[in-house]
């Protein structure tokens, strides 16, 4: 029995942090909605009205009731909070520029390699084919965009 006692044990000291966590936001949350600042139920109801507009509107495709919910949303949210805004577009906009550069430099090495297949494959002097040389980018980090 001890194998599992102390595998108990162990699960237990793991889980009870994350519950106790857990339970301290909830009661955090509580006493927040109990004691809201000024003007938070009005804002929260024209971001929740926004969401459901969005509903509304998007009929037919699931990808229209995936983005026009979530959109209205963010729009309403962004009027009443603009500096957190800012800040959440500024870090979104980082990520979708990394994402777009991996995506065109992958797009860009199947177009190449799709091109080498339709060659006749040509030798060169060393009896590889031309422009079989590994491709060499280097991207800026957050870091180094950060320091420029």
């Amino acid at each position: 029995m001890e194998p599992y006692t102390a595998w108990c044990q162990d699960l237990y000291a793991k889980a009870m942090p994350k519950l106790e966590k857990a339970v301290e936001h909830g009661r955090e949350g509580c006493e927040f909605l109990q004691n809201p600042p000024a003007g938070f139920y009005p804002r929260l109801g024209v971001i929740g009205f926004a969401g459901i507009l969005g509903l509304f509107l998007a009929r037919g495709s699931k990808i229209k009731k995936l983005v026009y919910p979530a959109g209205f949303m963010s729009i309403g949210a962004s009027m009443y909070y603009p500096q957190q805004a800012v800040a959440i577009a500024k870090v979104a906009g980082t990520h979708l520029y990394d994402w777009s550069l991996q995506g065109y430099i992958a797009v860009e090495s199947l177009w190449k390699d799709n091109s080498k297949k339709k060659k006749s494959g040509k030798k060169g002097d060393k009896g590889e084919v031309e422009g079989d040389k590994p491709l060499e980018i280097h991207t800026a980090s957050n870091e180094e965009r950060a320091l420029k």
